[in-house]
């Protein structure tokens, strides 16, 4: 399997993961992938690109669960939060739509992390490219990304 900028991002740091792939649909989303690797929607995390103030960060919430922009904004300390503009957040990443993954992200986006992901010791997330998730250790995603575990 091929690898991915975010794979190469986990192999270079020594951490240990599994690259799953899946067929890609448009629209399936998170949830989609989680039903065809067999992998509890829960322990699946989408890959956002949001707006928080003037700043682009990354909202990692599980595949079952809705993104509270009024709680990103909170965690990140400003007013306002929305969505990113799509074509945005592909510059940002070098990542389409689809396929967002703060492992190999063009751009070092801050990244807050949904708290349930502190529930399990591992979690799965895209993995740079549509159709392919990494399952690797929370601790070790939080550790290599920054990411701030947060109510979201």
């Amino acid at each position: 399997m091929a690898e991915t900028r975010g794979t190469t991002e986990l192999r270079r740091a020594g951490v240990e993961h599994t690259l799953m792939r899946y067929a890609y649909r448009h629209g399936g989303g998170a949830e989609q992938a989680a039903d065809d690797l067999g992998v509890e929607p829960a322990r699946m995390f989408k890959s956002l690109v949001a707006r928080a103030g003037d700043d682009l960060v990354f909202a990692l919430v599980p595949a079952t669960s809705e993104l509270s922009l009024k709680k990103l904004a909170a965690a990140v300390g400003v007013k306002h939060a929305e969505m990113a503009d799509p074509r945005e957040a592909e510059r940002a990443t070098g990542y389409q739509i689809g396929g967002m993954s703060p492992l190999g992200s063009r751009k070092r986006l801050p990244v807050y992390l949904d708290e349930s992901g502190g529930e399990f010791e591992r979690i799965c997330l895209n993995a740079g490219g549509r159709g392919q998730i990494v399952e690797l250790g929370t601790l070790e995603l939080v550790e290599l990304v920054g990411a701030q575990l947060v109510d979201l």
